[in-house]
């Protein structure tokens, strides 16, 4: 139900995945892709939102590259280039604010790995961030001032993984706490890295994903409107 979609908005050209609820009006969540790319995966993710009634939107951060190695993968990671990934995912959030099928005034963000990083930084760097879910987010080049955060953030951990370690949540959840922000952390047991991309059956966690599905539904709901 997604297609291709390219735009420019406040001089910043973005090109990535959208789908809208039909023939409802919704609001509005921009999907953050993992080190893999603007992957299918990524692409059944945002159609799966407008299944359940929400406008969104996946920015391609690679520009037309994906990769099924992680090697590849890792340099692609580090070559991208934070601040301009911030600009296309506040453009993208933009756009979907700007939709006529839109009906939040702000619009969440969720990731996944690389993008559950970068959900971060967009929540802490974007007064039009209404909420924020981030799925074991780990990406050191991304900066956090958590003082800055603009509305709820959920963050999901895998109990089992050893890239973004569950024994972080409290401490973070503690800090983020201390300066009066909302946070929310979830550790899912027996849940590795990428449990809820079911492309990868060596790490899919199939009733994990599905109740991390669902908190991420209900928190936007609750956030978004």
């Amino acid at each position: 139900m997604g297609e291709k979609v390219s735009f420019t908005l406040n001089g910043q050209k973005v090109d990535g995945w959208f789908a809208k609820p039909a023939p409802h009006k919704g609001p509005a969540v921009v999907v953050i892709q993992e080190w893999w790319g603007l992957v299918p995966h990524i692409q059944d993710v945002v159609d799966r939102f407008a299944k359940e009634g929400f406008v969104a939107f996946a920015p391609d951060l690679y520009h037309g590259r994906t990769t099924t190695s992680p090697d590849e993968a890792g340099r692609l990671l580090m070559e991208l280039d934070v601040e301009r990934a911030g600009r296309e995912i506040a453009a993208a959030g933009a756009y979907l604010l700007g939709r006529p099928e839109c009906s939040s005034k702000t619009f969440g963000v969720v990731g996944f790995c690389m993008g559950g990083a970068l959900a971060q930084y967009a929540a802490t760097s974007n007064l039009n961030v209404g909420a924020a879910v981030s799925f074991y987010g780990g990406f050191k080049k991304v900066p956090l001032r958590w003082e800055n955060l603009s509305g709820p953030i959920l963050v999901i951990y895998g109990e089992m993984d050893d890239g973004v370690p569950a024994s972080e949540a409290k401490p973070l959840e503690d800090k983020v706490k201390a300066l009066g922000k909302k946070i929310e952390t979830i550790v899912f047991r027996g849940a590795s890295h990428g449990f809820f991309n079911d492309t990868r059956p060596g790490v899919y966690s199939e009733e994990c994903a599905k109740d991390a599905w669902q908190m991420t539904l209900a928190h936007f709901r609750a956030h978004l409107g």
